[in-house]
């Protein structure tokens, strides 16, 4: 039985040494050239305007719920369309009314403006 399981240890033994060798030799062959343009908190360029304690906009937050409800929705259409052809039609229309549930959503989001950036 553990057997089975030594592939999954090798395999995280190997990516621990690899994370440690690679910040150890980045540690040691680096170049370390301190300035002021590092130390600030953006290197765009551009000096930061505002405080660090600035609110974000509400529009901000409904986007980023969406990404993350359409990025769930494509991690359950995957599988599904994997195995489409051997699940029944019940799993067929379970999938209709999850993609109709979200589409009625999206719409929803749509109209109130969610999606506008003013």
């Amino acid at each position: 039985m553990t057997e089975s399981y030594l592939g999954i240890v090798f395999l995280g033994i190997v990516g621990i040494v690899t994370a440690v060798l690679i910040i150890g030799l980045s540690q040691v062959i680096g170049h370390v050239r301190p300035s002021v343009v590092k130390g600030s908190p953006y290197e765009s360029g551009m000096q930061p305007l505002g405080g660090t304690r600035e609110r974000f906009s509400v529009n901000f937050y409904i986007v980023a719920m969406l990404f993350i409800v359409f990025d769930i929705e494509t991690i359950f259409l995957l599988p599904w369309a994997v195995v489409f052809r051997d699940l029944p039609l019940a799993g067929f229309i379970a999938m209709v009314l999850f993609l109709a549930v979200l589409g009625v959503g999206l719409v929803y989001a749509w109209k109130k403006g969610a999606l506008e950036w003013d």
